[in-house]
């Protein structure tokens, strides 16, 4: 069985393997609080991942164990997770006296009505969510499926790089899980019911669209990032290196804010518009309250602002870390700045903490 939802009780490293970079979260909890103890972003090989499909198990290795080696984090154990896009996940009521040998029984059996994969090419998992809403005797169990190869390529990359793969879960509640660390940040969190927080990496923007602090919806398309960096590049005849580097320090010609950056923020409001504007046309919700941003193209200056004018709900970049200390290894200004970028890699390292 995929460990997707099994509680455990040691410090777990979440492990982020992005398309461009693999991000490191080392996280502890004394009195309610956390700590971070460890943290740090190492870039990939180009394309050694693409569309979250790890294509270079090798490169990800490599990185994940340059990034162990300068962290020196305190477990070997480890959280991974899946894309949402990898994933299949059922809802199914079952009979509420069964216990979760009966259960698991009962779900290999009915499994393949489900998965339209032979069932020895996919790892699954489940969890009982309570009590069915349509029917008291029953019980609503999420069925959670991936298949091997996505699985074990996540594996066997932190097995190169020095670490074991204990828990492999999904994006979606990875994400949950760190969005309910924002949430109490937010100005009249109690009031906001229904909340679109919009993920974007270097290639791929996902939307997760949570109401009442549970996901209701998620939607990945390709657009991020890396689309900048290949305009700077483009624009300014250098490298991807070096438009990457440009793009973080600033050190550009007087026209890249006018000609380059803000034609990207533009392009950006524009996907997110048209991912509400999907979200809505598909689910019974016609608005949201709020919108966070996340991913490495959240920091860009005067993006929540624009978001919020061209929109209409207020906007606002998310920050997991606001409320925790920090170890003495950890740099406060640093953390500040990958923070957005963090949201996956938080969610995975809170699995150390399941009740």
């Amino acid at each position: 069985m995929l460990a997707l939802f099994r509680k455990k009780s040691q410090i777990y490293l979440g492990i982020d393997i992005s398309s461009t970079a693999v991000k490191l979260l080392e996280l502890s909890k004394s009195g309610g609080r956390y700590r971070v103890e460890s943290y740090g972003v190492e870039p990939l090989p180009a394309n050694a991942v693409q569309e979250k499909n790890i294509v270079d198990v090798e490169g990800v290795g490599d990185a994940i164990a340059r990034l162990v080696s300068r962290t020196r984090p305190g477990s070997k154990m480890a959280a991974v997770a899946v894309a949402g896009s990898a994933v299949i996940t059922k809802m199914i009521e079952m009979d509420a006296s069964y216990g979760e040998d009966e259960i698991e029984n009962q779900l290999k059996i009915e499994a393949d009505q489900y998965i339209p994969f032979p069932l020895d090419e996919v790892r699954m998992d489940f969890e009982v969510l309570g009590e069915s809403e349509s029917n008291p005797d029953k019980v609503d169990v999420l069925l959670a499926a991936s298949r091997t190869e996505n699985v074990e390529m996540r594996e066997d990359a932190l097995e190169i790089g020095g670490l074991q793969a204990k828990v492999v879960d999904v994006e979606a509640y990875t994400m949950e899980r760190a969005f309910q660390l924002v949430l109490p940040q937010l100005p009249n969190a109690a009031e906001l019911e229904t909340i679109a927080l919009f993920d974007i990496g270097a290639t791929m923007t996902t939307l997760n669209v949570f109401h009442q602090g549970r996901t209701v919806y998620t939607r990945e398309q390709l657009f991020g990032g890396k689309q900048l960096t290949e305009e700077i590049q483009r624009r300014y005849g250098i490298s991807m290196e070096e438009a990457g580097l440009a793009k973080k320090t600033g050190e550009l010609p007087d026209d890249y804010e006018s000609e380059v950056l803000q034609p990207f923020k533009d392009a950006i409001v524009q996907q997110v518009n048209r991912s509400l504007q999907f979200f809505y046309g598909s689910t019974q919700f016609n608005e949201v309250d709020y919108i966070l941003l996340a991913g490495g193209s959240a920091s860009i200056a005067g993006l929540p602002e624009l978001i919020q004018d061209k929109v209409g709900a207020a906007c606002s970049v998310s920050n997991p870390f606001t409320d925790m200390t920090l170890s003495n290894k950890v740099s406060a200004s640093a953390i500040a700045n990958d923070a957005p970028a963090m949201m996956i890699a938080c969610g995975l390292a809170l699995r150390s903490f399941d009740q």
